[in-house]
């Protein structure tokens, strides 16, 4: 037990002096003016333990025309369109047109050979003179009872046939001759002086461009919204850059059974001719329009199933929970919880707590911020 006893005595000095310094790093841990450090290691941000505001960027809600806005692709049509052919087999002995010309409603495109009709038409004239002299003595014949009345009924349907002989004859003739049928833009032509036409033989094309007709199609669910007279906008990749407006004229009167969708018909003016007939085309086209009150989709923050914004009054955000509307890319309609022109977040709402003190920047200066 002696000898132990050293050993011991030194064991038990050096557990005191351990206990001595835990003590007093107790202490010193206690003391007020000691801050602790956080649980990374590192010393509260310096923002929040001075209560600097937050950086965010602010806009206004505003008032502007909204609709339910549909889009389509559709194909240009002539307003009049029409193939020039002949109606009857003959051979072309003129043409009075060029390629590309405007012409006029009435205007001779093309003659024909016209010997053979004139000769036929001579021949029906004669027999109707001939026909109309034998009438005329068998009326005198028929009032002095020298002449039956049935003699004298034949006759008369002599008369009448050779008066439709003529009749028939004139229209071969005017047949021999092609007018253009309404005022508009020759295409192509396809047959040349002495070549044979038949019946359906194209011999070129006229349009009637000074208006374009666009049908395009539209989703059976957006048939509520649509009526005559609604304005349009349409664009062609063949004219980057150019915006041509118009209305709808008409709606089918049918829906598509496969497709569900139902095709409009729009007119679009085309004084300058730059609108051809086939072009395909997008379509835009608005209904409904009314005033509504929008902000950015940025500033909605949604929560549980419900939808609040960040309005900033005083350099104080206030979380307010609004209801929504229509929507449009990057816009969205408040039917409740906000007024016109007032202020709300869009670019830092996951920093914003309710009745935080904030810094409003405006969108352009929020971008000179974030660059380095």
């Amino acid at each position: 037990m002696t000898r132990s006893s050293g050993p011991w005595r030194a064991a038990r000095r050096t557990a005191s002096l351990y206990a001595g310094a835990i003590a007093a790093l107790l202490v010193g841990c206690s003391d007020p003016d000691i801050q602790p450090e956080t649980a990374a290691g590192q010393p509260p941000a310096l923002g929040a333990a001075a209560g600097s505001p937050v950086a965010v960027t602010t806009v206004p809600a505003t008032v502007q025309p909204l609709g339910i806005d549909v889009e389509a692709v559709g194909t240009a049509r002539a307003n009049e369109s029409v193939v020039i052919t002949s109606k009857t087999s003959n051979v072309v002995t003129a043409i009075h047109f060029e390629e590309g010309q405007l012409v006029r409603k009435g205007q001779i495109l093309v003659e024909l050979d016209s010997a053979e009709v004139r000769a036929e038409l001579a021949e029906a004239e004669a027999a109707l003179a001939e026909s109309e002299s034998i009438y005329k003595r068998s009326l005198e014949l028929l009032h002095t009872q020298a002449l039956s009345q049935a003699q004298f009924d034949q006759l008369e349907a002599t008369l009448k046939a050779n008066r439709a002989r003529v009749e028939a004859a004139k229209a071969r003739l005017a047949d021999t001759v092609i007018r253009a049928p309404f005022s508009g833009r020759t295409g192509l032509r396809q047959v040349s002086v002495g070549s044979f036409v038949a019946p359906g033989t194209v011999i070129t094309t006229l349009d009637d461009t000074s208006i374009i007709k666009l049908d395009f199609t539209v989703p059976q669910t957006y048939l509520y919204a649509l009526k005559q007279g609604l304005p349009i906008e349409a664009r062609t990749a063949g004219l980057p850059g150019r915006v041509f407006e118009g209305k709808v004229t008409t709606l089918d009167s049918r829906i598509d059974p496969v497709t569900r969708a139902i095709t409009v018909r729009a007119e679009l003016p085309n004084e300058e001719g730059l609108l051809r007939p086939g072009m395909f085309m997008s379509v835009r086209l608005q209904a409904d329009v009314t005033q509504a009150l929008l902000v950015p989709e940025a500033a909605i923050v949604p929560e549980q199933g419900r939808l609040f914004v960040f309005v900033v009054k005083d350099g104080v955000a206030s979380r307010r929970e609004v209801r929504i509307g229509r929507r449009r890319p990057g816009e969205v309609e408040i039917t409740e919880g906000l007024s016109e022109n007032e202020k709300v977040i869009v670019e830092g709402t996951q920093k914003v707590r309710d009745s935080m003190v904030v810094q409003e920047l405006k969108p352009t200066e929020a971008v000179a911020v974030t660059q380095p």
